[in-house]
């Protein structure tokens, strides 16, 4: 038996999560992935690739360092695993991330958008926007380094242009919880979109004001 397995067994659960509840697209499939850093060490777990999350063990769970040098796990980590090795070593706050291929953030992937400030609770929650990552081939460098570039903005979901979504968080509860949110919001934003009406965000006052709050959680 490997080391970390209660911190691997919180990304499988995670990974099951988000599966069972369509965030990867399907339940069927091996979509998306999630990984979680090792506290005070340069070290995360993260799921493998191309394998049902209902057919993981937590042995198959990948311990990989920010080299992207893999330590434990019996099969390959994710092609994505650049990506979450970047995020961690861009973002000290991140501890947790989930990619996931959700529908309605899909939505905004497709069409090159960003949501803009919407509600109270999700500014608080993720930050001013949700701002879109530049294209790049899944799980290569160049995505890496893109998803560095535009997750340094200190929000945390971030719009994978043609791809689908990043959720961040501060523990894996934290990015699934964030996952959610981000769906509310794509979903409410599209609908809006869609009747043809103009469009309330929140005034910068507010913006403000909930920056101010982040700073002292």
């Amino acid at each position: 038996m490997g080391s970390y397995i209660d911190i691997k067994q919180e990304v499988l659960d995670t990974a099951l999560w988000l599966s069972t509840h369509h965030y990867f697209g399907g339940e069927l499939g091996s979509g998306g992935n999630v990984s979680a850093r090792i506290p005070d060490r340069d070290l995360f777990v993260i799921t493998p690739t191309a394998v049902p999350y209902d057919e993981i063990t937590t042995d198959e769970i990948c311990l990989m360092d920010f080299d992207l040098t893999q330590i434990e796990g019996g099969l390959k980590p994710s092609i994505e695993a650049g990506m979450h090795a970047t995020i961690y070593t861009k973002r000290p706050d991140i501890r947790a991330v989930a990619h996931t291929h959700q529908l309605h953030a899909s939505i905004f992937s497709v069409l090159n958008m960003p949501i803009p400030p919407l509600f109270d609770e999700i500014t608080l929650a993720i930050g001013d926007r949700v701002d879109v990552v530049p294209y790049a081939i899944s799980g290569s460098d160049a995505l890496a380094k893109n998803v560095g570039e535009t997750v340094a903005n200190g929000c945390r979901c971030f719009i994978m242009q043609n791809h689908g979504a990043l959720n961040l968080g501060s523990d894996l509860r934290e990015a699934m919880g964030n996952a959610e949110l981000l769906e509310k919001i794509a979903r409410v934003y599209h609908s809006a979109l869609a009747t043809g009406r103009p469009i309330t965000t929140l005034p910068q006052s507010a913006l403000t004001f909930w920056e101010e709050v982040r700073q002292t959680l």
